[in-house]
C-alpha cells in the first residue's frame, strides 16, 4: 500500500525512452500538418464541408478532451467541496492531466477557425455574444485554463524553491479553487446545451432537450472520476509504484452510484419521450447507441459488489468502459446522431485523425516529463512483484 504521508516528490530518472521517442513523432507529425492547415486552409487536410461544419477536432479534441480532462474538476468536489481529505494524494496527478487536455481542448478550437488569425475576437468586449452558448463556452474554458495553470503552480514553485511566493499564493488558493469548480460546472453543461439548439438535427437518441445539459454534467464528472482511475493505475504499473487500490476502491463506490444514476436517467429519458423504439432501428445511429449502452451497462453490473470494487483489474476494466461510453456519448451526439440533411457526408481524412492522435501522444509526454522533474505523484516506494 502507498504511503500517502509523504508528500509528491518527483519520480526523476530519464525521460528518454523507446516509448516517449514514439511519442515525440506522433507530436511532431501533427505539428507539421497543422502548419501545411494553417497556411493552406481546413479544406487542404480536412474532409469538413458545409454538412458537416464540426469535425473529429471539436467533437473529440474539444467537447470529448474535456470531459476526459475532468479528473481535477471531479477530485476537487470531492476533495475541497465535499471534505474528503483521504483523496488529496489523487488531486495533483488529476490536476496535471487535466491541464494539458483543457489546454489542448483550447487549443484545439483554434484548429476549426475558418479565419483562425481572428480568434482574439473572444476575448475583446465589443465582440461578445452574451446570448451565445458557444461564448459562454468559450470564455469559461479560456479562463479555467488560466485557473488551472494557478492551482498547479506550486508544483514549480516547490521545485524552483520559491517558498515565499507559494506560501503567498496558498492564502489564495481558496478563491481559484472555487472557480476551478464553477467554471466546468458552467462550460460542461452548456456543451450539452449546444446540442439543444440544434433541435431536430440531432437524432431522438441523443436529443434530450433541456436534460442534456443535466447528462453532459454528470458524466462529466463521472469520466473525471474514471479518468483518475485510469491515470492512477497506469502511472502505478508504468512507473513501478505501489497500486493506488486502497483509496481508489471507495472512489469507485461514488463513480458507481453516479453511473447508476445516470444509466436511469438516460432509460427514463428515452421512455418518456417515446424515443426508446428508435434505438430498435436497423440504423447505424442504433447500432452506436447500444455500443455506448454496453460501455455503461457492463462496469455497473462488473463493479456492484464491494469486492469487485477491490480488484485493480476490475477497477481499471471499468475505468476503460466508462471513458469509452461517455467517448461515444459525444462523437454520437455530435456527429454520429447528427442529421444534417441528404447528400451531406463526414468520415475524419487521416491528417485529421493524426493531428488528434498527436495530440494524445504530445500530452501524455508532457505528463511523462513532469511527473519525473516536478513534485505531483505522492511518494512511495517501487511495487514489489
Amino acid at each position: 500500500m502507498a504511503n500517502h504521508s509523504h508528500a509528491p516528490r518527483p519520480l526523476g530518472g530519464s525521460a528518454f525512452t523507446p516509448f516517449t521517442l514514439l511519442l515525440g513523432v506522433l507530436a511532431a507529425i501533427a505539428g507539421v500538418i497543422l502548419v501545411y492547415r494553417f497556411i493552406y486552409g481546413l479544406g487542404a487536410v480536412t474532409n469538413l464541408n458545409d454538412g458537416y461544419p464540426w469535425g473529429i477536432w471539436i467533437a473529440y479534441d474539444v467537447v470529448v478532451g474535456s470531459a476526459f480532462a475532468c479528473g481535477g474538476y471531479s477530485m476537487a468536489l470531492l476533495v475541497y467541496i465535499f471534505n474528503k481529505g483521504q483523496y488529496h494524494p489523487l488531486v495533483r496527478p488529476a490536476l496535471l492531466a487535466s491541464l494539458f487536455g483543457y489546454t489542448l481542448a483550447g487549443v484545439s478550437v483554434i484548429f476549426d477557425l475558418g479565419r483562425w488569425w481572428n480568434f482574439w475576437h473572444i476575448f475583446w468586449p465589443g465582440y461578445a455574444q452574451v446570448n451565445s452558448v458557444m461564448f459562454e463556452v468559450a470564455v469559461c474554458i479560456s479562463a479555467y485554463i488560466v485557473v488551472m495553470w494557478i492551482e498547479f503552480s506550486p508544483a514549480f514553485l516547490e521545485k524552483w524553491g520559491m517558498k515565499d511566493v507559494r506560501q503567498k499564493l496558498n492564502k489564495l488558493l481558496f478563491f481559484f479553487i472555487a472557480l476551478g469548480v464553477l467554471l466546468p460546472s458552467m462550460h460542461q453543461s452548456s456543451l450539452g446545451s449546444l446540442l439543444v439548439i440544434f433541435g431536430q438535427q440531432i437524432h431522438p437518441l441523443w436529443q434530450s432537450g433541456m436534460l442534456l445539459p443535466v447528462i453532459y454534467l454528470m458524466t462529466a464528472i463521472m469520466l473525471g472520476f474514471a479518468v483518475v482511475i485510469f491515470e492512477a493505475t497506469l502511472s502505478s504499473t508504468g512507473f513501478k509504484r505501489q497500486l493506488e487500490t486502497p483509496v481508489l476502491t471507495p472512489l469507485a463506490k461514488i463513480m458507481y452510484w453516479l453511473l447508476a444514476a445516470y444509466v436511469a436517467l438516460r432509460v427514463l429519458d428515452l421512455v418518456f419521450r417515446g424515443a426508446l423504439g428508435t434505438a430498435f432501428a436497423a440504423t447505424w445511429q442504433a447500432f452506436w447507441f447500444w455500443i455506448e449502452m454496453a460501455c455503461f451497462v457492463v462496469p455497473l453490473v462488473t463493479l456492484a459488489s464491494e469486492n469487485a470494487r477491490r480488484s485493480a483489474g476490475k477497477l481499471f476494466l471499468g475505468a476503460v468502459l466508462l471513458m469509452l461510453g461517455g467517448m461515444l456519448l459525444r462523437i454520437n451526439g455530435f456527429l454520429v446522431g447528427y442529421m444534417t440533411g441528404e447528400g451531406w457526408h463526414y468520415f475524419p481524412s487521416l491528417a485529421e485523425l493524426m493531428v488528434t492522435v498527436g495530440l494524445i501522444a504530445f500530452e501524455i509526454l508532457a505528463y511523462i516529463v513532469i511527473v519525473r522533474n516536478y513534485p505531483v505523484l505522492p511518494a512511495a516506494q517501487p511495487a514489489t512483484r
